[in-house]
C-alpha cells in the first residue's frame, strides 16, 4: 500500500474557521456518495485514516476528515481548556457548512468520546456507527505510563521534553503489528507541527471528561438503534481486548470484528492493519 505523506495529505484538505479557531478538514469521494465522518484519535490526527481512505471512496462513500483542535493542522491554543463538547461541536458546525445531514460516523480513540458525545445530542443524525480502540466505557481505559506522566501535574513540563525516538517508543507500546518508520514520523511530526508540544498535558484533560460525562455516553451508545460495528485490535494494552467481555455482554446486537490473526493488532487498527479495517468498514457502511 502506497503511504500518503502527511504533506501531501494536508495538501489535500483546507482550513476552516470553527468554534473561533482555524480547523483542518478534507472530503474525498463522490460528492453524492454515501455520507461517513471519520473521528481520529489521541495524540496524531485524521492522516491516520489515510491508509483507509482508498477503500471507502471505490466503495462509494463521501469522506469527510478532520483535525480536532489541538491535533495536526488544526490550530493548538496554548493554555486552552480542551474539552470533548467543544471538539462535538466543532463536528456539528462543520456538518453545518459543509451541508452534510445524515452521516456514518467511524471513531478511534479520543474521537471514540466525541462521537459518544454527538450521538448523546443527536443520534438520530448517524445513520451507522462504527468504533475502533477507545475508552468506550472510562473504568476500562488503561493508559500507558507516558499518558500518566503527561496527564500528571508534571505533564505540563514533561511535554517539552518529548523527543521523537520517546515518541516513537511510547507508540510502539500500544502497537501490536509493526508500524514503517515513515508513518511514525508523520505522527510525530502532526502532533509536534504548529507548537504541539505545548497542548500535550491539557488534550489529556479528555480523561476527566470521561469520568464526569462517562456514564451518559454509555447509555447514548448502548441505547443507540441504529447498525453498530467494533473493529478491535485485541493486543492493545489500553483499549484492547479486556474491553471486548464488556462489549459482548452490554452490545449483544452489535458486529465484533477481532483483528486477532497472528501478530494481532493493536492500538491503531486501520494504521497497524489497514486492509481488514477497510474491507470491515466498507462492508459495515455499504
Amino acid at each position: 500500500m502506497t503511504h500518503v505523506r502527511l504533506d501531501e495529505w494536508i495538501a489535500g484538505g483546507t482550513r476552516t474557521r470553527l468554534g473561533g479557531h482555524e480547523i483542518f478538514h478534507r472530503q474525498d469521494g463522490p460528492a453524492d456518495g454515501r455520507p461517513v465522518t471519520l473521528l481520529h484519535g489521541f495524540p496524531t490526527s485524521s492522516h491516520d485514516w489515510a491508509p483507509i481512505l482508498p477503500a471507502l471512496i471505490e466503495s462509494g462513500c463521501r469522506v469527510t476528515t478532520l483535525d480536532f483542535l489541538g491535533f495536526g493542522a488544526s490550530d493548538k491554543p496554548a493554555g486552552h481548556d480542551y474539552r470533548i463538547v467543544e471538539q462535538a461541536s466543532i463536528v456539528e458546525e462543520l456538518w453545518q457548512q459543509l451541508g452534510i445531514g445524515s452521516t456514518g460516523l467511524v471513531a478511534h480513540d479520543y474521537g471514540v468520546s466525541v462521537a459518544q458525545e454527538l450521538l448523546h445530542r443527536d443520534s438520530a443524525r448517524c445513520t451507522a456507527a462504527a468504533f475502533l480502540n477507545g475508552g468506550i466505557y472510562p473504568d476500562l481505559h488503561r493508559p500507558i505510563r507516558t499518558q500518566q506522566l503527561l496527564y500528571g501535574r508534571a505533564g505540563a513540563v514533561a511535554q517539552y521534553l518529548t523527543t521523537e525516538p520517546l515518541y516513537r517508543k511510547s507508540l510502539r507500546e500500544v502497537f501490536g503489528r509493526p508500524v514503517s518508520d515513515a508513518d511514525l514520523h508523520d505522527m510525530w511530526l502532526s502532533t509536534t507541527m504548529n507548537g504541539g508540544k505545548r497542548v500535550q498535558h491539557r488534550l489529556l484533560r479528555y480523561i476527566d471528561d470521561r469520568r464526569a460525562l462517562g456514564d451518559g455516553w454509555v447509555s447514548a451508545l448502548e441505547q443507540y438503534p441504529g447498525p453498530l460495528l467494533f473493529v478491535w485490535g485485541p493486543a492493545d494494552p489500553v483499549s484492547g481486548g479486556h474491553v471486548l467481555p464488556r462489549l459482548r455482554e452490554r452490545l449483544p446486537h452489535a458486529r465484533l470484528v477481532v483483528l486477532d490473526e497472528s501478530p494481532a493488532t493493536g492500538h491503531y487498527p486501520q494504521v497497524e492493519n489497514p486492509g481488514a479495517v477497510a474491507a470491515a468498514l466498507t462492508e459495515f457502511l455499504s
